[in-house]
């Protein structure tokens, strides 16, 4: 026979081999009988052999290994060995038979076809990659392209409303100066609206979570949303009992839920619909989990359902790229799904789409359950009026001129003392002074070296009391502190009305004066 052919006692010891073993490998007849088979296979593979050997005699079942057999000039070749056992009729076995055969040249076969199917797959991963770069860069176009053409517009609004107040004002004409003031502070709203639309996208807003109950949020909202949509449009809500707690920024999520809302309301247009508002509570296992890239673990879900137009595959991968938009020119800027996927992954979370053509959509948003109890505070509106000061001492520290200037009037003008720094060096020699200062106010990013949470840290080292008020248009949360504060810090996100920065900087002062008045480190002057 062609094949090497071999056999075995009952007990394993090898007691036999044909003529074209020998011939193979060289040996002298009988050399291989017992364990001296060994002598011919390859040191990297006589362990694996020999187990598997030992198996087979063990369980009396078909002995199946691939390994090297050294040939007579030292050339090792692949071979697969197979061996049955041959049984009486009591089921005992009284011999094994066995053969070896070359599939050197198969296996190399295979080899380099994976070789060559690896470097496909390599080349494949390199051009995806490279398609994944181009729709990148495409993307940076479309979101620089949209913002320049969007700030441009309301840019010409507010300078050219300056221009003509300024002229007015030169030659002396006070009526009408309304109209100018209030299209550029409405430009201005709309300008700082984009900002954070874009900061959402960014994953880099200043966020203000807090445990909240959804079904709460969206009882408060029930009639916003039922104005919005409009008499065409059928409001349901449908809040799961038991829901559990999350912890997120409430106003985000409102204008987030908002935006969903408008957008499935378009959707439905012209004839109207049925809108759906749902919670739920979420267990997500593994597999629930890795389908919407998320680590497993217990969420709460909020879904707005449509019965419109619904949406291609295509429409869905993209419809979170920024500026991106089915609506006709000038009905959508494109950045509202990109702003409510940013809220959604920097608060923790994830937003799904799930949609069929002319069925419908259903936008999911999942956040972390918090375990713990809802923040039932209740928020008041400021007033415009800004409260006054009673002579205390505020540093400003920030490297923007003209912002710095306009914080150093309102609190002169509310009757506070106001000191003013333009970085952190500068902001520090007052601070390690003994002149008596009630709260720090200052720009989280800064030049010089030092950042406002840093200036806070240090200034607190000699005024462990000191009230500090962070204000920021960039949130770094890792320069802030990562949402973790100490007493006595908060966050005010730019821009600000002024009569907000007003009341907080009265309410922070007020919570904190008559610490100074009946213990001071530094004193009074």
């Amino acid at each position: 026979m062609p094949n090497q052919a071999w056999t075995a006692l009952p007990n394993g010891n090898l007691d036999w081999f044909n003529e074209q073993v020998y011939n193979y490998s060289g040996y002298a007849e009988g050399s291989l009988d017992g364990a001296g088979w060994a002598a011919m296979v390859h040191e990297d593979d006589i362990t694996t052999a020999a187990a598997r050997w030992a198996a087979a005699l063990k369980r009396d079942e078909t002995y199946e290994n691939e390994f090297r057999l050294r040939r007579a000039d030292g050339v090792y070749r692949w071979h697969l060995a197979r061996a049955v056992p041959i049984k009486d009729e009591q089921d005992n076995v009284t011999r094994w038979i066995g053969t070896n055969t070359d599939i050197h040249d198969q296996k190399e076969a295979a080899e380099a076809l994976e070789q060559r199917v690896q470097e496909r797959t390599r080349q494949l991963m390199q051009a995806e990659e490279a398609l994944r770069q181009s729709q990148k860069m495409e993307a940076v176009g479309q979101l620089t392209g949209g913002l320049a053409h969007d700030f441009n517009n309301l840019l010409a609004g507010i300078s050219g409303s300056l221009e003509l107040l300024a002229k007015r004002l030169a030659e002396g004409r006070t009526t009408g100066l309304e109209r100018y003031l209030s299209g550029a502070q409405e430009n201005a709203r709309r300008a700082a609206a984009l900002t954070q639309r874009l900061l959402a996208f960014s994953r880099r807003q200043t966020l203000d979570p807090r445990p909240l109950n959804l079904n709460k949020l969206v009882a408060g909202m029930e009639d916003l949303i039922r104005r919005s949509v409009g008499p065409d449009v059928q409001v349901e809500v449908v809040q799961a009992g038991g829901l559990w707690t999350t912890k997120v920024d409430d106003s985000q999520l409102e204008n987030a839920l908002l935006n969903l809302c408008i957008n499935a309301r378009d959707a439905m247009a012209p004839n109207g619909g049925r809108l759906t508002i749902e919670t739920a509570n979420k267990w997500l296992d593994e597999r629930a989990a890795r389908e919407r890239d998320l680590p497993p673990g217990q969420y709460i879900s909020l879904c707005v359902t449509d019965t419109g137009a619904g949406m291609t595959p295509e429409v869905i991968e993209r419809a979170f790229d920024p500026f991106f938009t089915t609506k006709p020119l000038g009905q959508g800027t494109g950045l509202g799904l990109s702003m409510v996927y940013g809220f959604a992954r920097q608060s923790g979370g994830q937003v799904r789409i799930y949609s069929e053509v002319g069925a419908g959509t259903t936008m999911c948003l999942y956040f972390p359950r918090h375990h713990g109890e809802a923040d039932e505070r209740d928020e008041t509106i400021a007033s415009d009026e800004i409260e006054h000061g009673h002579g205390e001492v505020v540093l400003v520290v920030d490297d923007e001129v003209v912002l710095r200037m306009l914080m150093l009037d309102v609190l002169q003008e509310s009757g506070y003392r106001a000191l003013e720094a333009m970085n952190g060096p500068s902001a520090l020699k007052i601070l390690e002074s003994d002149q008596r200062i009630d709260l720090l106010v200052t720009d989280v990013g800064l030049p010089g070296g030092m950042n406002g949470r840093q200036i806070a840290d240090a200034a607190r080292r000699t005024r462990p009391d000191l009230k500090v008020l962070f204000i920021t248009g960039y949130a770094e949360n890792a320069v802030v502190g990562n949402g973790h504060l100490g007493p006595g810090m908060e966050v005010l996100t730019k821009p600000f009305e002024i009569a907000v920065f007003g009341h907080k900087v009265r309410d922070m002062i007020d919570r904190g004066t008559w610490l100074g008045r009946i213990g001071a480190i530094v004193p009074i002057r």
